[in-house]
């Protein structure tokens, strides 16, 4: 059962400990490349913010996004603010947030994302929890996946294998992790490959972070993922 209100107490303490770490950002550094390919760090922050109102917007019954041309348009438009500001906005759509989250609603109703998908309103909290934890490490500030909690990882690798689960562009796989955990994905039909190695770098891998180059694989190359 996904206890949203603790998801929420976590996504508080991941974007406080966030926040932390990029305050002590300078301007040349805010205006560096982040861990993603095409983003600076201020890309990162503006994007956490619009994800915040975004998700409040999804949460209150409104459409998550206007379109996707005004998503990416909102995000150039406050990539290069000041740190300050940066700081400010991801700051205080996180309390409009957790407000939104905080008021008593029917949790198990069903939510309308982007693009059509649809999900449990208990899960929007760790939906953001993603969000913060992944872009904390995207930002390049030290922070890595081997960091984040082992709950988090195998909640995660969870929450993608679930994702990916039915896609006939991805072979039947069992995710092996080097503890003993596992998980099926992909395709329903047909006996699965298994996909073994660290459970930080099945993440990363699923989650776009990774090539998997650490990860054995017996089928030849990894199969290429739907993007998130």
């Amino acid at each position: 059962m996904i206890d949203h209100m603790r998801d929420l107490a976590c996504v508080t303490e991941a974007t406080e400990l966030l926040l932390g770490a990029a305050a002590a950002l300078d301007p040349a550094g805010l205006a560096a490349p982040s861990r993603l390919p095409g983003w600076s760090r201020g890309h990162v922050l503006a994007h956490l913010a619009r994800n915040a109102d975004a998700l409040v917007n999804v949460l209150e019954g409104r459409p998550m996004y206007v379109d996707a041309a005004t998503r990416d348009a909102d995000i150039e438009r406050d990539a290069p603010r000041p740190l300050g500001v940066q700081l400010a906005d991801v700051r205080n759509t996180a309390a409009r947030f957790l407000h939104s989250a905080s008021v008593p609603a029917d949790w198990n109703r069903t939510v309308e994302l982007r693009n059509g998908v649809t999900d449990a309103a208990a899960r929007i909290p760790f939906r953001r929890l993603i969000e913060v934890e992944l872009h904390h490490v995207d930002l390049g500030l030290g922070r890595d996946l081997e960091d984040l909690s082992e709950e988090f990882v195998a909640r995660e690798i969870d929450f993608l294998a679930q994702r990916f689960s039915g896609t006939p562009s991805v072979p039947p796989l069992t995710l092996k992790a080097s503890d003993g955990r596992t998980w099926r994905t992909g395709a329903a039909e047909g006996d699965p490959l298994p996909v073994t190695g660290p459970a930080a770098d099945l993440m990363g891998w699923l989650a776009g972070r990774r090539d998997g180059a650490s990860l054995e694989f017996s089928g030849g190359p990894l199969p290429v993922l739907p993007p998130l």
